[in-house]
């Protein structure tokens, strides 16, 4: 599913215009990058929490060149899905 696809089914369910929708999903999602670059989290009840993660040092290798480096410790976005989410995937999705 894309972006596109995500506005024209809130569109559909809400009679709304699909370029007010758009911009309401874009200020949610520019919502919670900004929110998770100044290193604060996003908790969705029922839904599930965008958190900020933070990854030690390590050490890489660099095959071509044959060299070791050193990769910084930093910070990516993660999610994590919320119990009922989770739950709700797993009674739901049929395997094929």
């Amino acid at each position: 599913m894309t972006k596109a696809d995500i506005v024209a089914n809130i569109a559909n369910e809400t009679g709304l215009e699909k370029t007010e929708v758009l911009r309401a999903v874009e200020a949610f999602m520019g919502s919670i990058k900004t929110t998770l670059s100044h290193g604060k989290n996003v908790y969705l009840r029922g839904f599930g929490s965008f958190i900020v993660k933070e990854r030690a040092q390590k050490t890489g290798r660099n095959i071509s060149k044959k060299t070791t480096i050193i990769i910084p410790a930093h910070n990516i976005p993660s999610f994590k899905p919320s119990k009922i989410f989770v739950e709700s995937v797993k009674r739901d999705v049929k395997v094929k």
